[in-house]
């Protein structure tokens, strides 16, 4: 796809010891923006989610689940046994020629294999070492394994989704790895930044748990003032209103009025004018008092029409508005379309592999889309030889011994 382009993070070697989700999830932003990603697994089976499936996406090399498609493009696998001497010893050798190593293993994890931060900064002053855990590297929960389903019911976001008298209820993807992805991404940027300019590298300490308090946003900041835990609104807004989702006269569709010109504009549709002049409706505030009242009044008003008519008349009046989408008519969307959110690998042999595109849109350093998720050990004796400077002799060897993946390919 997009070839010899100048990125970003073009020449920053990131070594990414991480699995499933969340770690990946920052490690190929990284390499999206132009980073050297290298990718460690284990010999026989890699990561995880290679097997996650169905559904698998066949290529000329492998065949693996499309959820480990989900957060590998971009990235060289290296499959290194790192529980034996000459495993850690390879590491160590790429940890002190890389910028930025990323792990999400228990805390301690890897220190008998002398893969911590304390052993590798000294080897590289310089390295950037981002540790992802459920709960961090200090406090009573430290030690304990975390994963994101039941970080999202510990850190609150359970709590405020769902159905008022419904059960709590979990986001339909694992936000909480995306969003600690992000925020490490976020992390290792600005260290790089730290870095250039004292030329100190450091240890980056992230928690699935910290990370879903901080989402929380608005709603932890209205408990924090108020004193009161939310509540589960549904599809409601606890701090504007209406702002929700509405049954039309053949579906549903959102209503997502943000002030109060909006509401104004609103109450010039069919149906709507009785509510522009009510005292009680006139501004946000005293629409979040008396929602009890407006919204039983709206849901009324919008049965009297069906979805589309609902979405022509409020685009016309630039209230906004929208429809409750499977993802195929997300997918279908011409503005997603125009976007470019889907888009394709195309392999030696013609088949298409799809993905999801990176939504960042640079004016001077495009994102890059120059590889596919790798086949389990695909670049590893490229790695070594190229990096390491190992010889083919040295590299049988140590398939011998099992510590990498013998069935590497170029």
């Amino acid at each position: 796809m997009q070839q010899n382009q100048v990125s970003a993070l073009a020449g920053i070697k990131v070594l990414d010891l991480s699995r499933v989700l969340a770690g990946p999830w920052a490690t190929q932003m990284l390499a999206d923006f132009g980073a050297d990603v290298v990718k460690i697994e284990p010999p026989l089976k890699g990561d995880d989610t290679r097997g996650w499936g169905p559904p698998f996406i066949q290529s000329e090399q492998s065949s693996d689940a499309a959820y480990f498609h989900t957060a590998n493009r971009n990235k060289q696998s290296v499959a290194i046994d790192f529980s034996k001497a000459e495993g850690q010893a390879l590491i160590h050798r790429l940890a002190a020629e890389s910028d930025v190593l990323v792990e999400n293993f228990k805390v301690g994890g890897l220190a008998k294999y002398g893969l911590d931060y304390a052993s590798l900064q000294a080897l590289n002053p310089r390295l950037i070492y981002c540790s992802i855990t459920g709960f961090g590297q200090s406090g009573p929960l430290a030690s304990q394994p975390g994963y994101d389903f039941m970080i999202q019911a510990m850190g609150g976001l359970m709590s405020i989704t769902g159905e008022p008298n419904g059960a709590p209820m979990k986001v339909g993807v694992a936000l909480a790895d995306i969003l600690t992805g992000l925020y490490a991404c976020n992390a290792i940027q600005a260290a790089l930044l730290y870095r250039h300019a004292t030329g100190l590298g450091q240890h980056i300490d992230l928690a699935l748990l910290d990370v879903q308090i901080a989402s929380l946003a608005n709603q932890a900041m209205n408990y924090l003032v108020s004193g009161e835990s939310p509540t589960r609104l549904g599809n409601a807004h606890p701090n504007i209103v209406p702002y929700q989702s509405f049954a039309t006269a053949d579906g549903h569709i959102i209503l997502a009025i943000g002030n109060d010109q909006q509401f104004a504009r609103f109450c010039t549709l069919p149906g709507c004018e009785s509510l522009l002049h009510r005292p009680e409706f006139s501004t946000n505030a005293q629409r979040v008092k008396y929602r009890d009242q407006l919204v039983p009044l709206l849901a009324q008003i919008l049965l009297t029409q069906p979805s589309d008519w609902w979405l022509t008349q409020l685009e016309a009046q630039s209230v906004p508005c929208g429809p409750i989408n499977t993802l195929a008519g997300a997918f279908a969307n011409p503005q997603v379309q125009h976007r470019q959110m889907q888009r394709q690998f195309t392999g030696k042999n013609g088949q298409a592999q799809p993905f999801v595109g990176n939504p960042i849109q640079f004016s001077q350093s495009p994102v890059q889309y120059n590889s596919p998720p790798p086949a389990l050990g695909q670049h590893t004796e490229f790695v070594l030889q190229q990096r390491l400077g190992l010889s083919e002799q040295d590299i049988a060897h140590l398939a011998k011994l099992g510590v990498i993946n013998p069935q590497t390919q170029d």
